[in-house]
């Protein structure tokens, strides 16, 4: 009798291997990498199902918002080598994450595979050996619930971008994209740099001092707080409109000099007028979650969220940490008996309190609030323990979670905090200064680790600052020296930096903190946002963006509305409230007139050109157009149809510097006039150097017309009344841009030539006799030898470079030797094609490869983020979408319509019940088969009549006016184009959705 084998089907190849040797013999694990299936696109659903509620989302929102879903191509090969197993195995296991999307990767697994074994869930939220040899003992059956939330969420992801992002395609531009958590994050984006934008400056003076005591070196710095009693203003006083809020004396400049001249007198005198001392505590923070991990990442190592996510993925599947998915900060008795024991082995028995600490989350959702984020196991591995097995980041970030483990359950950090009042009588005024220092006496939780801080506004303003104070008394007269009045300016609120978003995100319980890497790595790939160092700062696009949605879609797009969205999903996830309900509410909508559905078609009329445009002034306006942002000047004595002057703005100009004065001084600037820099001597043509659209490039201007004169007469013939000759092709100018290094100011009639002249031929090779040219591209510089390119490192390459230098690089492979012969990270083997998967750079930049398919990193991803996971993922992703399609070829003549045969009618699509094992897609794949019929019975009718009327389609068609078939030919082209469009705007959209997991 054979021994019985259990298949273990988890998400991760990474995951796979390590849960394969710590259950050894009789478990074969296997792993579905990630998602077999998802939503279909709508348009590659069968024909029969293209029309009806079902066509425009895949989702038939008429019966219960039954999805259509289909395993990807990428996928195929993964779920028929989990079929061949399965047909070996005794019983499933099911290890996927204990989450939304890893319950709803387990319900798609049992869709697809069927099987016929006893299936059982398994979960787990550690990769250590007791974990899971506790886990495969400790099993459960499926939570539908969960997966319904997961639906839900995916159903609606795709009804809101597939219905709003049409509209702003519409409206603002091609290729953007509406969702409800990226279009609520993009938001408060803009929300703060509109406060920017309307934020007025205010100016406030204080005075600043040391003060020291009679015959002590030690000295410390006080400020001003209150003269003759009245406190003094600060930055917290003044309003956002520059304007003091409270009744606080705000000193000028003048009277801030003149105050301090007195009080630097010699016959000044000053004395300690108040001295308290406080007893300091300070509480160590909680163990990360997924949220707090992030913003401590981002603020002590600089991380995106994204990294973060990708570098903790890769630490939980290799053993190191708990799972990184968790809102909850609680700690298991393991976990807090190994930070307490690790606490007392590094920093002494005194260094962690009597009783542990126990730390509550605030999930509501008790289903997915797993342990904090934590190194696994029962006794801790310390990161010097760890500098062998652990590099770069992986190693900064383990640091970080054990530090945070650790001081979380070690005692309070303890002190005195002692504050200095002194009181100086100065020109008939008494003015008083404090000074504030804390003296750490116990350091506890501090030996290991203490939290970071994001920006604060008017930080140099707060409560007095730290210093180191000597020993004082009341009533002891002290000396003051450098006395210093200062002016201090309010600052606007800070930029949200990743950080600081998630946190508020957080607060306002928009989205989830699994989702909120790929939220902001979808608004920076949009366009809606980009980085100045760590600050976020909104585009002109996300203006235009937001105030579309703000102005039509307003419900869609409050914080509150986006916030309940989590909640019923949650709801849903807990088994408390029906998907399908909510959907339809969603969606349809009820008398309050509230749903997507009714408030798409009642939209009205968008007027375009009013949401593109921001007005500065009375004559001075932003439009945000299809080529960049630029200013509108008007003049208003000008002639009702004169054209408006335009002026483009600076890429590197932030929104909030766009004020009516930078404007008027754009507006005011010299302007760059054609610069004409000789005559070219082999045709005559004049040379000129322009500031172009894309920028400074030199053009060869063809001459006038030569004047003619009428032999008889003498006079001039106009060329309006000369006898028109054959029409010949219009001479285009050569042109050509001028290199990064060049200047228009400095540009030579020499060099103009040289570019002019490009490509330029090195040489001929003497082996196969072809030419190798040097030029430009939209890559960058590069050589051709017939189909065969090499880039170049530099432009200046291009006019430098000679024949033995041009043959010694394409002598070289491909992308360089040292390109070809290492790679800048290597992973294990792809679990599609078995070849091992290298991250290399290329000629447009790093890319990952198993040998035989490559995918490009997104510009948003570093390679350092890239892990094995990720790589699978970029594969995968490029597999499914396939070679390159090739141009359309011109459309032959339009052919009478084949007459339809009689449709076989689909099965019905039933809407499947889930059970606590599994839901049923008997009724999806009868649906597939008859489509299947369906679609061959239609072909061969098309064909055979085609054939039959071919012959009368293309006489019909060789009879139209030339002119006729010009212009359906243009209009054909054009309906094609604008298809295309949409099409690709379409794909964005769904590409943009909320991300893929939870």
């Amino acid at each position: 009798m054979s021994a019985t084998k259990k298949l273990v089907i988890v998400e991760s190849p990474t995951k796979m291997k390590s849960i394969a040797g710590y259950l050894g013999e009789g478990y074969e694990v296997l792993s579905s990498v990630g998602h077999i299936r998802d939503l279909a696109e709508p348009k590659n659903l069968p024909a029969e199902l293209k029309k009806g509620g079902m066509g425009k989302f895949a989702v038939d929102v008429d019966n219960g918002f039954e999805p259509y879903y289909v395993v990807s191509d990428s996928k195929k090969k993964t779920v028929a080598d989990l079929k061949r197993a399965l047909k070996d195995a005794d019983e499933l296991l099911l290890a996927t994450d204990e989450d939304r999307e890893g319950e709803a990767i387990a319900w798609h697994l049992l869709q697809v595979l069927k099987p016929k074994v006893p299936v059982r869930r398994m979960v787990f939220h550690e990769i250590t050996k007791d974990a899971i040899l506790a886990a495969k003992d400790n099993t459960r059956e499926l939570d539908v619930a969960l997966v319904d939330a997961q639906e839900t969420r995916r159903i609606l992801d795709r009804i809101y971008g597939y219905e709003i992002s049409p509209v702003l395609w519409r409206k603002v531009g091609p290729s953007l994209s509406a969702g409800r958590v990226q279009s609520a994050a993009t938001r408060l984006i803009v929300e703060r740099e509109r406060e920017r934008q309307a934020f007025v400056s205010a100016e406030y003076w204080d005075i600043a001092v040391q003060v020291s005591a009679e015959e002590d070196p030690i000295r410390f710095e006080a400020r001003l707080v209150r003269l003759d009693g009245e406190r003094i203003a600060s930055g917290r006083d003044f309003s956002d409109r520059g304007e003091l809020t409270g009744t606080a004396r705000q000193l000028d400049a003048a009277s801030a000099a003149k105050l301090a001249e007195a009080l630097a007198a010699p016959e000044t005198h000053s004395r300690v007028s108040k001295l308290e001392t406080k007893p300091y505590s300070r509480r160590p923070a909680a163990p990360f979650t997924t949220s707090t991990l992030q913003q401590e990442a981002a603020r002590k190592l600089r991380f995106s969220a994204r990294q973060t996510m990708s570098v903790a993925q890769s630490l939980y599947e290799n053993g190191y940490i708990t799972y990184m998915r968790t809102d909850s900060p609680s700690l298991s008795k393991q976990a807090i008996d190994a930070a307490r024991a690790q606490a007392t082995s590094l920093y002494g028995a005194d260094s962690i309190p009597d009783k542990p600490r126990i730390y509550a989350g605030k999930s509501k959702n008790a289903q997915e609030a797993h342990e904090a984020i934590r190194p696994s196991g029962d006794n801790f591995r310390t990161p010097s323990s760890l500098k062998s097995a652990l590099s770069g980041n992986d190693y900064r970030l383990y640091e970080l979670i054990w530090k945070r483990t650790v001081a979380s359950q070690m005692a309070d950090a303890k002190g005195q905090t002692a504050t200095v009042t002194v009181e100086s009588a100065a020109a008939g005024q008494i003015a008083e200064f404090t000074a504030s220092g804390t003296v750490i006496t116990f350091r506890g939780f501090l030996h290991a680790y203490e939290e970071g801080q994001d920006e604060q506004r008017n930080a140099e303003n707060a409560a007095a600052r730290e210093a180191k104070l000597p020993p004082l008394t009341e009533g002891q007269s002290v000396n003051l020296s450098d006395v210093e009045a200062k002016g201090h300016e309010t600052t606007p609120p800070p930029r949200y930096t990743e950080a600081s978003l998630v946190k508020t995100l957080e607060e306002l319980g928009i989205g989830r903190p699994s989702t909120y890497a790929q939220t902001i790595a979808t608004i920076m790939d949009r366009g809606y946002v980009s980085q100045r160092g760590q600050a976020l700062i909104p585009t002109w696009i996300a203006f235009s963006v937001i105030r579309l949605l703000e102005e039509h879609f307003a419900g869609l797009v409050e914080y509150d509305f986006t916030a309940s969205m989590e909640e019923d999903l949650d709801r849903i996830a807990a088994g408390e409230q029906d998907r399908t309900q909510w959907l339809n509410s969603f969606y349809f909508g009820g008398e309050d007139g509230s749903g997507l559905r009714q408030v798409i078609d009642n939209l009205g009329e968008i007027d375009a050109r009013e949401i593109n445009s921001i007005h500065l002034s009375d004559t001075i306006t932003l439009r945000i157009g299809k080529y960049g942002p630029y200013l509108e000047i008007t003049d208003p004595e000008a002639a009702p149809d004169a054209t408006p002057r335009r002026v483009n703005i600076p890429e590197d100009l932030a929104p909030d510097e766009l004020t009516v004065a930078k404007a008027q001084e754009l507006i005011d600037a010299p302007v760059q006039t054609d610069r004409v820099l000789g005559v070219n001597p082999e045709n005559g043509k004049e040379i000129v150097a322009k500031d172009g659209r894309f920028g400074p490039y030199v053009t060869e201007l063809e001459p006038e017309p030569a004047v003619e004169a009428d032999a008889a007469t003498g006079e001039v013939i106009e060329p309006a009344k000369k006898k028109p000759a054959k029409k010949a092709a219009a001479v285009k100018p050569r042109t050509s841009s001028l290199f990064k290094s060049m200047s228009l100011d400095t540009l030579d009639l020499e060099t103009a030539l040289r570019l002019l002249d490009l490509p330029r031929v090195v040489g001929i090779d003497p082996e196969s006799g072809e030419e190798i040219l040097a030029q430009n591209g939209r890559f960058g510089p590069y050589m051709k030898k017939g189909a065969e390119t090499r880039s170049l490192t530099t432009e200046d390459q291009i006019f430098e470079i000679d024949l033995p230098g041009a043959l010694e690089i394409y002598a070289q492979p491909k992308y360089g030797a040292k390109r070809a012969s290492s790679s800048l990270k290597e992973f294990a083997e792809d679990p599609e094609s078995g070849k091992p998967i290298k991250v290399k750079d290329g000629r447009f930049g790093p890319y990952v490869t198993d040998g035989t398919t490559n995918a490009t990193i997104p510009k948003s991803e570093t390679v350092e983020e890239i892990t094995f996971e990720r790589a699978v993922e970029l594969l995968a992703a490029k597999r499914a979408k396939g070679p390159a399609k090739p141009k359309a070829k011109k459309a032959p003549a339009k052919k009478a319509p084949a007459k339809k045969p009689a449709a076989k009618k689909p099965a019905a699509k039933t809407t499947a019940t889930k059970t606590a094992a599994a839901k049923t897609t008997a009724a999806k794949t009868t649906a597939a088969k008859s489509t299947t019929a369906a679609k061959a019975a239609t072909t061969k009718a098309a064909t055979t009549k085609a054939a039959t009327t071919k012959a009368a389609t293309t006489k019909a068609a060789t009879t139209k006016a030339a002119t006729t078939k010009a212009a359906t030919t243009k209009a054909a082209a054009t309906k094609a184009a604008k298809a295309a469009a949409t099409k690709a705007a379409k794909a964005a959209a769904e590409a943009a959705g909320e991300g893929s997991g939870e």
